[in-house]
């Protein structure tokens, strides 16, 4: 019975080591699975991440490039909006530099000291002078005496001028001709006048 009862032993003790080694041996399988699981997951990331790095790089290339083209651009209209000024000095009467930091311009419908109304420009100097020198500096100014065409212009011209006077008169552009008619400087009777 001793040899019975110990190779029952044996057999519960082998039996006993087989069930631990087959559960290892599940173990070990399960954990394998595991690290291939987990590799397959990391080159995954890894591939999208490297990925991402590439299409964010291109990106970037383009984007550089871009912005080089525009500030390209940028440069060239800055330069042809200076050798517009340079050759046209008169848009400074109408388009002075508002900013001299950053050269900005801004644009009004009259040159500096000139009073707008519609869509001319009036400008009541103080200067004395006959008509005809009058007429003239109008026109060195780049205008004309004012040629009165709606009573909306008389009444303005009227009231700005009897604002500003102090007892002194403007000329307008009106005239007498040979032939005994008043005419405006632009050759229309003053009966075309204010309508």
């Amino acid at each position: 019975m001793g040899v019975k009862k110990g190779l029952v032993l044996l057999e519960e003790e082998a039996s006993t080591g087989n069930i631990c080694f087959s559960q290892y041996r599940q173990l070990a399988h399960y954990f394998s699975l595991l690290c291939f699981l987990l590799t397959i997951i990391t080159l995954l990331l890894t591939l999208c991440l490297v990925q991402t790095t590439f299409m964010f790089q291109s990106q970037s290339t383009e984007q550089k490039t871009k912005l080089g083209d525009l500030i390209n651009r940028l440069e060239k209209l800055n330069k042809s909006y200076q050798l517009l000024f340079s050759q046209y000095p008169a848009l400074n009467q109408y388009c002075p530099v508002s900013n001299s930091t950053t050269g900005d311009r801004k644009c009004s419908l009259c040159p500096a000291g000139w009073t707008p109304q519609g869509d001319k420009c009036f400008l009541f100097s103080q200067d004395r002078a006959e008509w005809i020198s009058s007429q003239y500096r109008c026109m060195t100014l780049g205008g004309a005496v004012a040629t009165v065409r709606t009573e909306e212009e008389q009444v303005f011209l009227w009231k700005t001028a009897q604002g500003l006077s102090q007892g002194d008169s403007y000329w307008l552009g009106l005239r007498g001709s040979a032939h005994g008619r008043w005419q405006w400087s632009d050759g229309t009777d003053l009966e075309e006048g204010p309508k």
